[in-house]
């Protein structure tokens, strides 16, 4: 079962005495995935239905496995609730038992699990090929907690909008999936920037979003990476001097640019599985310009870049203004060679 059809289904669920909430299946084909918000939902549900809300103290123990062995769980676990008819035990971090020693107690335990416990266990990433993802299997519920595919994802914005007394036309939607990508904690963030730049309005607009999410010193970073990928040394060096008179530490602007250009050597490759849409698109450009030789080549120089950086007694606003034009450089010679 996916945690979308337990949320769904919930108020008709036959309850468990068992529950796994795990990694499943991402969308477009990628590998398995596990979005944290998700599960947290369907977390506090399962409480929220076998636990009445002044039995907490009583009824429910939530335990971390790398802090707690499994020995201490199964304790908990069969012990009779007290003046109620269920105990929830939600274990967190459950992937720590992933071998058998570290599972301990719990496969003989689930071979025969309390009637009166609700054992929950929340792993971000599962072996299935575990006997403790197996001895679940067979005791009581999986649930796979991948990220949202993007017709769900848009819907999730539609709902969150409204949980805010906002509506959200689709433009707007698009614009904050594309920037957030499929992670819901970012997601939600943009949603809510866009909502309070939106102000008393009704309703999010996409202009909402494009302004609410634009960060100057990110927009300047922008026009760094715009300015090395069209070997333009003069507008780079700039570009790097408005960014650091906004504040930014020399580390900061290394970090903004060497993900700027590991992005855009990803995209060059074909492996953008992990980012989304917007970089996607937006580090096109940049990507066409290098090919897969000549962003590498740029990612190397950032290391260089980056242990000058830590060495002492270095001017660090110099050794970045080396570094952009190097890659200045670096982009007129692949430019020559394409040519």
């Amino acid at each position: 079962m996916t945690v979308t059809e337990l949320i769904e289904s919930f108020d008709s669920h036959e309850p468990s005495s068992v529950y796994l909430l795990c990694p499943d299946k991402a969308p477009r084909g990628k590998g398995n995935t596990f979005e944290p918000m998700l599960a947290d939902q369907a977390v506090s549900m399962l409480i929220d239905r076998f636990v009445e809300p002044d039995m907490k103290d009583m009824c429910l123990t939530s335990v971390y496995a790398d802090e707690t062995p499994s020995g201490e769980v199964v304790s908990v676990a069969e012990t009779l609730p007290f003046l109620a008819d269920r105990r929830v035990v939600l274990v967190r971090n459950a992937e720590n038992y992933d071998s058998e020693k570290a599972a301990g107690a719990l496969l003989p335990y689930l071979d025969n699990p309390c009637e009166s416990t609700v054992l929950i266990l929340v792993a971000g990433r599962i072996d299935r090929r575990l006997k403790l993802f197996k001895a679940c299997t067979k005791a009581g519920l999986v649930v796979g907690c991948a990220q949202l595919r993007d017709h769900e994802l848009a819907t999730w914005v539609r709902k969150e909008a409204d949980s805010i007394g906002k509506s959200i036309e689709p433009g707007a939607v698009r614009e904050i999936t594309d920037r957030a990508g499929n992670q819901l904690s970012e997601v939600r963030s943009a949603l809510h920037q866009a909502a309070g730049y939106a102000g008393d309005r009704p309703k999010i607009v996409e202009s909402d979003v494009v302004a609410a999410c634009a960060d100057v010193a990110e927009e300047e970073v922008w026009a760094l990476t715009d300015a090395i990928g069209s070997s333009d040394s003069n507008a780079a060096v700039h570009a790097l001097r408005r960014i650091l008179d906004l504040g930014k530490s020399e580390f900061e602007v290394m970090g903004s640019v060497n993900w700027v250009i590991r992005s855009a050597y990803q995209v060059a490759s074909g492996d953008t599985d992990q980012l989304s849409p917007f970089v996607a698109k937006k580090f096109g450009p940049l990507a066409r310009k290098w090919g897969v030789k000549k962003s590498g080549a740029a990612l190397g120089l950032l290391m260089d870049a980056e242990m000058m950086l830590r060495s002492t007694g270095v001017d660090r606003a110099l050794a970045l203004e080396l570094l952009v034009i190097k890659l200045s450089a670096s982009a007129r010679r692949a430019k020559a060679a394409s040519a």
